[in-house]
């Protein structure tokens, strides 16, 4: 039992082969995908492949798209949670790397966000790219309202146990697997196994013997292997654990 806990199969570049995507995850033992929203049209999309695929979907403003967030928008992704395939709201958090919106925006379209997670009593997908100090600020001040996973972990060892501590799960992707990972192969071997998540991030962050390429869901397999050999444990055991913490996380 295998669910990669994040992939964006709405993204355009599965309009061609979506259907045999899917095939080859279900070959290789993925039984559950959460379809991760990022704008209105993406959440959209993303429950109707939900419902398509047998899959869950999240929903949720990207803080790259933030800039036009407003009270309608919280009002469409509250909308979206009324579907059962929604399990999550996300993804949601600060990318101060890129900056294509403004830190206000984001800022504003995060916290709001949060509150409608704790109003609905769901759990959140952070997005944290360069904004770890904010992050570990707001949701300690949200400390036992709320709770999630932290997407395609990117901190500390030290960030990774306070994010534990206020509720949140750590998820491995693909560069988990590259060589020169070192930070990401301590914190995989070192992490309570219950507080674990794989994901894939389809289309990005291929693993190693796919890098480069388009990233799917398939490709779980190479993450889960590599989180095994960090552990010495077998696979199927890394891989039942996962699968558990998702099930509890978003009840599904």
């Amino acid at each position: 039992m295998i669910v990669d806990s994040h992939a964006h199969l709405q993204w355009e570049d599965f309009e061609l082969d979506r259907d045999n995507v899917v095939f080859r995850a279900k070959k290789a033992g993925v039984t559950s995908i959460i379809i991760v929203g990022y704008d209105l049209a993406a959440n959209e999309k993303g429950i109707k492949l939900a419902e398509k695929y047998g899959f869950y979907a999240s929903v949720g403003i990207h803080p790259h798209e933030a800039e036009n967030f407003s009270n309608k928008t919280l009002d469409t992704l509250k909308a979206f949670c009324l579907n059962s395939k929604v399990v999550a709201i996300g993804e949601i958090g600060l990318d101060y790397y890129k900056c294509f919106s403004s830190k206000k925006s984001q800022l504003n379209a995060f916290l709001s966000q949060i509150e409608l997670a704790k109003e609905l009593d769901k759990p959140i997908i952070i997005h944290d790219r360069e904004a770890h100090g904010e992050i570990i600020n707001i949701l300690s001040k949200n400390k036992g309202d709320v709770r999630g996973v932290m997407h395609c972990f990117s901190g500390s060892f030290e960030m990774a146990k306070q994010c534990i501590k206020l509720g949140f799960l750590i998820s491995f992707a693909g560069p988990i697997t590259f060589p020169k990972s070192i930070r990401l192969h301590k914190l995989a071997k070192e992490l309570p196994l219950d507080y674990i998540l794989v994901e894939t991030d389809s289309p990005w962050l291929a693993p190693q013997s796919k890098r480069g390429k388009r990233n799917e869901p398939a490709y779980i397999i190479e993450i889960i292997n590599k989180i095994a050999e960090l552990r010495n444990k077998a696979f199927n055991e890394v891989a039942e654990a996962t699968f558990e913490n998702a099930k509890k996380l978003f009840e599904i």
